[in-house]
């Protein structure tokens, strides 16, 4: 049997692969950060909130933006309070400690227990971010300039990277990793999230709902495909306003399906359906 076997598996809130299962495990074995790609609404984000849950650690997350810079996962030195200190005569402005904010990795390197360090979306950043991390992940440690502190890691943190794939991510980073694609699930996939979810679900309407719903994600030069989570909107109004199979089954083909907005998130894709749905029609005439 595997050495993964007794490692992170499904939990009652989030279905897990066994190939994923395998990569997280793997990673952890390997003490290298699980780079995580796949659409959005696949559950990269929820995968490190579950296994900061399921090992009884705290997670921290960094999520990252466009402005984000490698240094403020480290630390951010607040030149301008210290200056304002200076002029105000307060005591504080001579321990340059005071103006030290630490970042994520700081955090994280300083736990009492092993975390797990969720970076989020590293592929808003600029390109060269990722390189900029390589060190500090490499070797869990890093200098602080301003008081001469070296900050070395307790415990090894558990790090997660999530990337929806908007740019490609240097090489040196990528070796650096251990690296896992979340496919889209499958119908037998989604059913068991969704019985998460809805456990009360009726089978036909949720029958109904996968059909349409993967027919819609089938649907050729579709601008954004729906997600998991967005499946899972959707489900939730149908089931609120009492949307039943036969409904559902009425309107294939025939149009937008019923609280369209859940599943379609931009007035290309709501055009390119209907006109789809128009051509069908006159076909059938």
């Amino acid at each position: 049997m595997s050495q993964f076997s007794a490692g992170f598996q499904s939990t009652e809130s989030y279905i897990v692969s066994a190939e994923l299962a395998l990569a997280v495990n793997a990673a952890v074995t390997l003490e290298k950060p699980l780079l995580i790609k796949g659409e959005p609404g696949t559950g990269k984000t929820k995968l490190a909130e579950e296994l900061a849950a399921s090992l009884g650690t705290d997670l921290l997350r960094w999520h990252i933006k466009s402005t984000t810079k490698a240094q403020q996962g480290l630390y951010e030195y607040d030149a301008v309070s210290r200056l304002r200190d200076s002029q105000l005569g307060s005591e504080r402005v001579h321990d340059i400690a005071n103006y030290i904010k630490p970042g994520k990795l700081w955090q994280a390197f300083t736990a009492d227990k092993r975390p797990v360090l969720l970076i989020d979306e590293i592929d808003k950043a600029d390109i060269e971010f990722p390189n900029d991390l390589l060190h500090e992940l490499d070797q869990m440690e890093f200098h602080v300039y301003e008081t001469g502190e070296q900050i070395s890691a307790r415990h090894r943190p558990i790090v997660i990277i999530t990337s929806n794939n908007e740019k490609e991510l240097p090489d040196a980073f990528l070796r650096r990793c251990f690296f896992h694609y979340i496919r889209f699930p499958d119908a037998d996939t989604l059913q068991q999230i969704v019985a998460v979810h809805f456990p009360n679900i009726q089978q036909r309407l949720l029958s109904t709902a996968l059909d349409v719903f993967f027919d819609l994600r089938d649907v050729p030069h579709l601008k954004k495909k729906p997600s998991t989570s967005e499946l899972l909107d959707w489900l939730k109004l149908l089931l609120a306003e009492d949307i039943g199979p036969e409904q559902l089954q009425a309107n294939q083909g025939q149009g937008l399906m019923p609280m369209f907005g859940a599943l379609l998130k931009n007035e290309q894709d709501v055009e390119l359906v209907e006109k789809l749905a128009f051509m069908s029609r006159r076909q059938t005439r």
